[in-house]
């Protein structure tokens, strides 16, 4: 079984301490994992479960459900592409389309590099600036193609 570090955690406790009720702070929790390993894994879920007196089902019923804790290994930068229905109305297949054939992969697909893996998003909040997506923490709106290779390339 996998173990948690000590820093990892160190962290998650810290997160358990800011909440009433332990099992209150499991998604802070497997962010924390996450952070640290870039994904998590079953083993991850079976030892922050432990630790939040958790069952691993339990907890894996909200990893699954929330979708930015991600259950399986992503490139190095994760490409959220926006598919509201505020994007799909100006534009955004344009943008997705561009992004498959440039990266040469389709939606949950991560480059053979390791660079990128794009997701499908039902919303990133900025509808009045579609189409939009994020890469890792940063948003872009009001894209065209044409801007699509000045930004991926600030992603090494």
């Amino acid at each position: 079984m996998e173990n948690l570090t000590a820093e990892e955690i160190e962290k998650i406790e810290h997160e358990i301490s800011l909440v009433p009720v332990k099992k209150a702070a499991c998604i802070e929790a497997l962010k924390v994992v996450q952070q640290h390993r870039g994904w998590v894994s079953d083993e991850s879920i079976k030892a922050v479960a432990d630790l939040m007196d958790m069952s691993p089902a339990e907890l894996d019923s909200v990893a699954t459900f929330y979708n930015l804790i991600f259950r399986q290994p992503v490139g190095r930068h994760v490409i959220l592409v926006c598919d509201s229905i505020s994007c799909w109305v100006v534009g955004y297949e344009n943008i997705r389309e561009y992004l498959t054939a440039k990266l040469g992969i389709q939606y949950g697909q991560t480059t053979p590099d390791g660079r990128f893996t794009m997701l499908p998003n039902v919303c990133l909040g900025c509808c009045d600036h579609a189409p939009a997506l994020m890469i890792d923490n940063d948003l872009y709106k009001d894209l065209e193609p044409n801007q699509l290779d000045e930004i991926l390339n600030k992603y090494a």
